[in-house]
């Protein structure tokens, strides 16, 4: 990598720190006590950095700079943050998780790989049913908070505010053009979810199981709507108006694992999945590449099942289908 190659690359490292209102050249101006012009240069890679001034970037954005200099150690930078119960907000989740969606559509262009090793989570968010749900899910059985301790589920508990910043992640991740590879048990754990929570009596009753399995099925026939015209649409609209592209994959034998990778302007970055709901995130360079070329092998190995084949897009969704029905049939409602 040249020492113009390199900077820039500096430079898309810093843009992907800052939230899209702020102006990189004026940050680095106030940084390093020059004009803005004298930063566009540097940032062109018109004017070589001084090794003052990387280590002053480096050291005020935390940046590592054997990475962005594609120096092999064998190690690999992540960051990221840990639920605490004694501080986690889940509106504040929320929240991250909507500015990572916004600065990701921040960039000209962009694309979304997403390994499902189970429900996407942003689809949660098509109905409030869902949402209520795995919010409960989660704080309950997974972190066990004790004010969800005895419990019953109650969708009219779901806070309105949380389910407007849903709507909202949701509406920004429906921009990003995606590409998702599915396999037959890529619903079985919502699924298995909803049936343990039947089985230790945590609905009130089988009508509220009933309801959540509804939305389920809406959701189904949502995402082969949306598979069948090759991009993704808001639920509801009557003009199925195109959003982000859509390419969904079936593979037959390999298991998901959540993983996602994004690719901006060229610049990509990983998000590994852990802990059930954190994640980490990396620009390490040689760990993106292998994650693209893992990628890149799903792709292969897989059957694009959007837009085309459409004999193996019903069958694949059918099967899903007949799986929520069985579960709906055997409730007494």
């Amino acid at each position: 990598m040249g020492e113009s190659e390199l900077q820039q690359h500096l430079f898309l490292a810093i843009k992907s720190k800052l939230t899209t209102e702020t102006s990189v050249a004026e940050e680095i101006a106030a940084l390093l006590q020059i004009s803005t012009d004298s930063a566009y240069r540097r940032m062109r890679g018109e004017k070589p950095l001084t090794f003052d001034e990387l280590y002053k970037i480096a050291l005020h954005y935390r940046l590592s700079i054997d990475q962005l200099m594609n120096l092999d150690n064998g190690a690999f930078m992540f960051q990221g943050q840990f639920v605490d119960k004694k501080t986690f907000r889940f509106e504040e989740y929320m929240n991250s998780l909507l500015r990572n969606l916004m600065y990701m559509n921040s960039f000209k262009e962009k694309e979304f790989y997403y390994s499902c090793k189970d429900l996407p989570v942003f689809y949660h968010y098509v109905f409030r049913e869902l949402a209520a749900f795995k919010w409960f899910f989660w704080l309950k059985t997974y972190f066990n908070f004790p004010e969800f301790a005895g419990r019953k589920l109650r969708f009219s508990d779901y806070p309105e505010d949380l389910f407007a910043i849903d709507q909202k992640v949701l509406s920004q991740y429906n921009l990003i053009p995606s590409i998702e590879i599915w396999n037959m048990e890529s619903m079985s754990i919502l699924l298995r979810q909803i049936e343990f929570y039947r089985d230790c009596q945590v609905f009130e009753s089988d009508k509220d199981v009933f309801r959540l399995y509804e939305a389920v099925d809406k959701l189904w026939d949502h995402l082969e709507k949306q598979a069948s015209l090759g991009y993704k649409f808001g639920y509801g609209d009557p003009e199925e108006k195109p959003k982000g592209k859509f390419r969904m994959y079936f593979n037959e034998v390999q298991l998901g694992d959540n993983n996602m990778l994004a690719i901006l302007d060229g610049m990509k970055l990983s998000y590994i999945s852990h802990t059930t709901i954190n994640f980490m995130l990396t620009r390490d360079i040689v760990f993106n590449e292998n994650m693209y070329n893992h990628f890149q092998n799903l792709v292969k190995r897989s059957t694009l099942i959007s837009a085309v084949s459409e004999k193996e897009r019903s069958k694949f969704f059918r099967i899903i289908r007949e799986r929520i029905a069985r579960r709906k049939e055997a409730l007494k409602v």
